[in-house]
């Protein structure tokens, strides 16, 4: 009920969820917050996005530590070189990401928003997922050393 009260509550279903339905689906880690498209768009709505970032931060640390995956935003500009050489979101998105530009589908894991690198269905991963391949594609181009897999 708390991530519920903190959503905008317009039952708009862009994110083709109701909100309450949205905030049991964030809460199971099956939709991310950037879904909520009122939340990114409406100004007035900043105050509850930034609240929602901070309750849901420990859910999507969880995964991240579950994969290993560690994202230093403070060091990435934004660049894309990682979201390019990911041969996941070029098999999701070859339209985009096998010809260098950004990600577009909302299946690939790593997008540029707002000029950091953010993961998403990061058990897609071919370190995660059915492969467990010690793959560093997305490691190797990135000149910040901004993503890393501790201890892999």
């Amino acid at each position: 009920m708390e991530i519920y009260k903190l959503l905008p509550q317009t039952n708009c279903k862009k994110c083709g969820e109701t909100c309450m339905g949205f905030a049991f689906k964030l809460l199971s880690k099956d939709l991310t917050l950037d879904k909520c498209t009122p939340l990114f768009e409406e100004e007035e709505y900043a105050e509850e996005k930034k609240e929602l970032e901070e309750l849901l931060k420990p859910i999507t640390e969880a995964e991240m530590t579950e994969t290993g995956l560690v994202i230093h935003e403070e060091l990435c500009f934004g660049c894309g070189n990682c979201v390019v050489a990911c041969p996941v979101n070029v098999a999701e998105d070859p339209t985009g990401c096998a010809i260098g530009k950004g990600a577009s589908s909302d299946k690939v894991i790593l997008k540029v928003e707002n000029g950091k690198v953010k993961a998403a269905n990061i058990k897609t991963c071919r370190r995660f997922g059915k492969y467990r391949i010690l793959c560093n594609a997305c490691i190797t181009p990135c000149p910040t050393k901004a993503i890393e897999f501790p201890g892999g």
